[in-house]
């Protein structure tokens, strides 16, 4: 497709680095026009995400990845959650489209790593968990951008974050602003990545889940989204399913047990 006008690269990078701002108070109901994918795994964090997207965005469509994961089980967690938000939220089934599955088998097989591989977690020389898969969101995004110029979305949601997680160098905001100025250039349209997550504890990534969705969303994340590197779903503890033992699951229990503790101080 022909642009009505030439970009100087100048005008790319502007226009990459400097998307549209929004407002992030909540509001009822979609305030912007254009529409979005989300790189939705399954996992609390995306499923946060969706949620945020569909309150904002006019159209909103998601993405997965399968490439070996040990946890697998999200795969199947992702159909049950959109399933889920279809029936229980008519606002946001009336916005949400389709669902994209991508089979990148080849990111496993060059990842030994304990995310792709049956191996004991551990932190690496580096500092950074046996758990990192190299070039993931990297391979995510740039999927996930192609499939989003042939689809006329000019937004692209994840749920990368930079305060409580595992170090991976690939969810880093720098990164990911890098990344959005290279995928707007490579395509030769503005691309904007959004991660609402950002700056956000675990607590506030649940209390965003309740401002958005109430109680009924929360309960929604909690029992059919999945977190656990080990994919171990045999049992639901009061933050959701998992091992309990994993970074993952470490991370979204303290993070649950802080948005309880703050529902309680702030309730009457």
């Amino acid at each position: 497709m022909h642009h009505s006008r030439e970009y100087t690269p100048d005008d790319r990078t502007k226009a990459a680095m400097n998307p549209p701002k929004l407002s992030e108070s909540h509001r009822v109901g979609p305030t912007d026009s254009r529409h979005a994918l989300v790189l939705f795994s399954g996992g609390q964090d995306s499923a946060t995400c969706l949620a945020w997207a569909l309150d904002r965005y006019a159209h909103v469509e998601t993405i997965g990845f399968d490439y070996g994961q040990r946890h697998a089980v999200e795969l199947e967690c992702r159909q049950a959650f959109l399933s889920s938000i279809r029936s229980q939220f008519g606002d946001w089934a009336e916005r949400l489209g389709e669902d994209h599955l991508l089979d990148l088998a080849l990111l496993g097989q060059i990842s030994d790593t304990a995310m792709t591989r049956e191996q004991e977690i551990v932190f690496e020389t580096s500092g950074l968990p046996s758990t990192f898969v190299p070039g993931r969101n990297l391979m995510f995004f740039t999927f996930a951008a192609a499939i989003a110029y042939r689809r006329g979305v000019s937004v692209l949601v994840g749920g990368m974050c930079e305060t409580d997680y595992s170090g991976y160098p690939d969810c880093r905001d720098n990164t990911l602003r890098a990344l959005q100025v290279a995928v707007s250039l490579g395509l030769d349209t503005p691309m904007v990545v959004e991660t609402p997550l950002m700056w956000l504890t675990k607590g506030q990534t649940w209390a965003l889940a309740s401002d958005l969705g109430g109680s009924e969303l929360v309960e929604l994340v909690r029992t059919q989204t999945h977190s656990c590197y080990l994919g171990d779903r045999s049992t639901l503890h009061t933050w959701g399913y998992g091992c309990g033992t994993c970074p993952a699951c470490e991370l979204r229990a303290s993070g649950y047990a802080d948005y309880v503790a703050t529902m309680r101080r702030v309730q009457p």
